[in-house]
C-alpha cells in the first residue's frame, strides 16, 4: 500500500531565521492514488508572534489565532499523522525549513526528511515542462483542476487542490512518442527529496530496403 501525505504550511513570513513561525498545517492523504479526505490532518497554531503583513497572503489574523495551540502541543501527533508516508509538497524546502526550524526550537535535531521520503511537486513540475509556470495557480489551470475556492492561501484548502494536482502530474498521460513513465524515483543523499523523473522509450528506426529505395529513386526520375 502506497501512502502519501500532501502537506502545506502557512508562515508569518518567509525566512524562519528572521522569527517567522508556521501558524496553519494542512494535510490530506492519498492512498494507493485515492484522495480518503475522511483522513485528513488540519491545525491552526498560535506563533508567539504577530502575524505581521502576511495576514493578506493567508487572511489568518492574530485575534483568530490568539487561544490556539502552540506547536509543541501539535508536534507528537502530527509526527505520528506522517509517520512512514512518503510527503508531496510543493516548493519542499520552504516548509520543511520552517518545520524543522519549529522542531529545532524544541531541541529537537532530526528532520522531517530524516523520518520521511519527500516528493517535491514543484521540481516535478519543472522537469515536465520548463519554461513555464509552476505556481500552483497555473498548474491547476493546466489541468483543470477547479480552484475557485481559493480566494486567500490555506494550508487545508491548497493541500486539497495539490492533491488532484498530483495525481494528474503522475496519471501517466499519453505523450507523442508513447505513454509517459513518471514514477522512476531516486533519493537524493543531501536532503532526501525523492526527484521525480521522466523516461520515454526508444524510437524504433526502420530502413528502407534496396527495392524501396530503387522505386523511390524511379519515381522522382519520373517527375
Amino acid at each position: 500500500m502506497e501512502r502519501l501525505i500532501v502537506l502545506d504550511t502557512e508562515t508569518t513570513g518567509i525566512e524562519p531565521s528572521e522569527g517567522h513561525r508556521i501558524i496553519e498545517i494542512g494535510c490530506t492523504e492519498i492512498v494507493d492514488r485515492q484522495i480518503t479526505e475522511n483522513n485528513e490532518y488540519h491545525e491552526y497554531i498560535q506563533p508567539s508572534r504577530n502575524v505581521g503583513d502576511s495576514v493578506r497572503i493567508h487572511g489568518i489574523t492574530d485575534k483568530f489565532l490568539i487561544d490556539k495551540p502552540k506547536f509543541e502541543a501539535i508536534v507528537k501527533t502530527f509526527l505520528t499523522y506522517i509517520k512512514g508516508a512518503t510527503l508531496v509538497i510543493h516548493n519542499a524546502p520552504f516548509d520543511l525549513g520552517f518545520l524543522n526550524h519549529e522542531l529545532k526550537l524544541m531541541g529537537i535535531d532530526e528532520r522531517i526528511e530524516d523520518k520521511c521520503n519527500i516528493i517535491d511537486s514543484l521540481e516535478l513540475s519543472k522537469q515536465q515542462r520548463p519554461g513555464t509556470l509552476h505556481n500552483l495557480d497555473a498548474l491547476c489551470r493546466r489541468f483543470e483542476i477547479d480552484s475557485s475556492a481559493r480566494t486567500v492561501h490555506g494550508a487545508l484548502l491548497d493541500a486539497k487542490i495539490l492533491a488532484q494536482v498530483y495525481l494528474a502530474m503522475t496519471g501517466g498521460q499519453s505523450t507523442l512518442f508513447g505513454n509517459e513513465q513518471t514514477a522512476n524515483e531516486q533519493t537524493n543523499n543531501t536532503n532526501n527529496i525523492v526527484r521525480v523523473e521522466r523516461a520515454i522509450g526508444k524510437i524504433k528506426v526502420v530502413y528502407a530496403n534496396e527495392q524501396e529505395l530503387a522505386a523511390h529513386a524511379s519515381y522522382f526520375e519520373k517527375v
